[in-house]
């Protein structure tokens, strides 16, 4: 799931959207159940940060969550790689060279993949200039120190683990670092957390590792595969140019893993009438690199 940000017209968008809010909107010191919360008062489908409010700020990084919690959004997205020492970080791709300086840092070590690079080696990159100069000196973050900041924040987490066929044993490997964070008490595993992944078989390991866990998979299966898909994951979460109202509906026809009916979160979608389309189809959670856009434009606020 990439969208390359316009980062000058983002960025005066942003700045309107600020003055609006006010300048530093927060849901945390509310809690859940405040008009705040995302599942409360505003009413439409739940809107995910989308590798943080990923089109103001550089991707993945701490900047990037910040800015979506300062604009009053709880959850966000992300995405898990290993290192080659076998550290969780977290970065979209799985070469280090569209959002780090590492051609600069490394530049004998094409084509500079996650996995062929230590963590000491990824934390002297920089992942944040290429973005925008005001972000110069943003690190790749190890899941450990992200965990930290989303508990800090007060946000949830739609965590994705990427490519799981590189990195053999990063399910549990994933929900050892959750747990030493402090995210698989009942609280958080209730309220805070999602596991997705495009891979089938890596939900169904997650699932069955933690099957109080909630889980999605990323795709979208033929509905006459989706039974298939209720025995082992919760929510079915599509590109938005995949999906119509009736395969909306099948999918809410089924009850998943837990017990509930099943749901859809839709990726991913910056546009205000895309936003709009999705939200008439029925979609439980819009994932977006733009939250506030797609706010405004499913809720009016």
């Amino acid at each position: 799931m990439y969208v390359r940000p316009a980062a000058a017209a983002a960025a005066a968008f942003l700045g309107f959207t600020l003055t609006l809010l006010g300048g530093t909107a927060s849901y945390a010191a509310a809690g859940p159940g405040s008009s705040a919360d995302p599942r409360a008062g505003l009413g439409g489908p739940v809107v995910y940060a989308h590798r943080g409010a990923s089109a103001y700020a550089p991707e993945n990084t701490l900047d990037a969550i910040d800015l979506a919690m300062r604009l009053g959004f709880a959850w966000v997205e992300n995405d898990v790689q290993r290192t080659k020492d076998g550290v969780l970080v977290v970065i979209h791709d799985d070469t280090l060279a569209r959002t780090t300086d590492v051609e600069q840092v490394f530049p004998g070590r094409s084509p500079w993949k996650v996995k062929d690079f230590t963590a000491a080696e990824i934390a002297r990159l920089d992942a944040g200039s290429w973005f925008a100069e005001e972000y110069r000196g943003a690190r790749v973050p190890t899941l450990r120190q992200y965990m930290d900041r989303v508990q800090r924040n007060q946000q949830r987490l739609l965590l994705e683990i990427k490519k799981p066929e590189l990195y053999p044993g990063i399910e549990e490997q994933t929900l050892e670092v959750l747990d030493e964070a402090g995210w698989l008490d009942e609280r958080h595993v209730a309220q805070k957390l999602v596991v997705q992944s495009f891979s089938s078989d890596c939900v169904r390991i997650v699932h069955g590792l933690r099957p109080d866990l909630v889980t999605a998979f990323l795709g979208t299966p033929a509905v006459a595969d989706l039974p298939r898909y209720a025995e082992f994951t919760d929510r079915i979460n599509p590109w938005h140019t995949t999906i119509s109202a009736d395969w909306v509906a099948a999918v809410h026809d089924l009850v998943g893993a837990h017990g509930k009916v099943m749901e859809v979160d839709t990726w991913i979608v910056d546009d205000a009438a895309i936003a709009r389309k999705v939200r008439d189809m029925g979609v439980d959670g819009i994932i977006t690199n733009a939250p506030d856009v797609v706010r405004a434009a499913v809720t009016g606020f």
